[in-house]
């Protein structure tokens, strides 16, 4: 896209909770893009807290939207919205969220495409090397494992996994064909959690990578989604490269920390 001056908004920088100080950045830059990628996005976390959830998934985003009325808004979603008893999910398939994250994913998509200027990009786990070196499935798992402790991971719940690196390329595109609506944007490759977790324990194995097999049948917790693939094709025929599955951009960057 056109040469651009990005600035890049961390926490520290602004504080998304604190609608005056967001009014204020907002009109001193005037930006002609608007990126928004911030949310509350662990589960747990949601369920434990359902009013911060929306707080700051839902009302952050239509402060947003209602900033960037005249201005291309690009809105990063989940995957989770879809109750997952169906599987390669294309833009037209009907929500159904479980979860309270899930939820508040859904509420802030209707606000933001009720707007012809802004964008939905529903993805997936995204993974690769984040700024506190916890953000990204993959560090989880290493964190984990160099801590010694043992996981259980699912081998009937499926996602399809795609480098945070991908994910980025493919908004940047999107944006610059400025062709607004609702994309899927996802790795190319079905995973169940089980096998996610045999390729990432392939790629440490000086980290003694322990994982056991589990199942959603005996799982106690919150209602999860068992199968949450994307179908990819309407953003795939707008972009210039394929999205990867994992294990193929696992093998084509090597020496990646990932």
């Amino acid at each position: 896209m056109p040469e651009a001056r990005v600035v890049a908004l961390t926490r520290q920088r602004l504080d998304l909770a604190d609608s005056a100080a967001v009014r204020d950045a907002f009109r001193r830059d005037t930006p002609q893009l608007v990126i928004h990628c911030a949310a509350l996005s662990k589960s747990p976390e949601c369920e434990a807290n359902p009013a911060l959830a929306r707080k700051l998934n839902v009302e952050i985003t239509a402060l947003l939207a209602e900033l960037a009325v005249a201005v291309p808004l690009i809105f990063l979603s989940t995957d989770l919205v879809f109750d997952g008893r169906a599987g390669n999910y294309d833009e037209a398939a009907p929500v159904n969220p479980l979860s309270v994250y899930a939820e508040t994913k859904a509420a802030a998509e209707r606000i933001l495409l009720a707007n012809p200027n802004h964008t939905v990009i529903r993805t997936s786990l995204n993974g690769g090397t984040s700024p506190t070196g916890d953000r990204g499935f993959n560090e989880q798992m290493r964190w984990a494992w160099a801590a010694g402790q043992s996981m259980s991971l699912f081998t009937d719940e499926f996602r399809a996994p795609i480098s945070a690196e991908a994910t980025a390329r493919a908004i940047w595109e999107l944006a610059a064909r400025s062709s607004p609506g609702l994309y899927h944007v996802a790795g190319s490759e079905r995973l169940s959690r089980w096998q996610i977790g045999q390729l990432l324990a392939a790629r440490w194995p000086n980290l003694k990578p322990q994982i056991e097999p589990g199942s959603l049948k005996d799982y106690r917790g919150a209602p999860r989604a068992p199968d949450t693939s994307l179908n990819c094709a309407k953003a795939q025929e707008r972009i210039s490269f394929r999205l990867p599955g994992l294990t193929e951009w696992l093998s084509a960057h090597p020496n990646e920390v990932f």
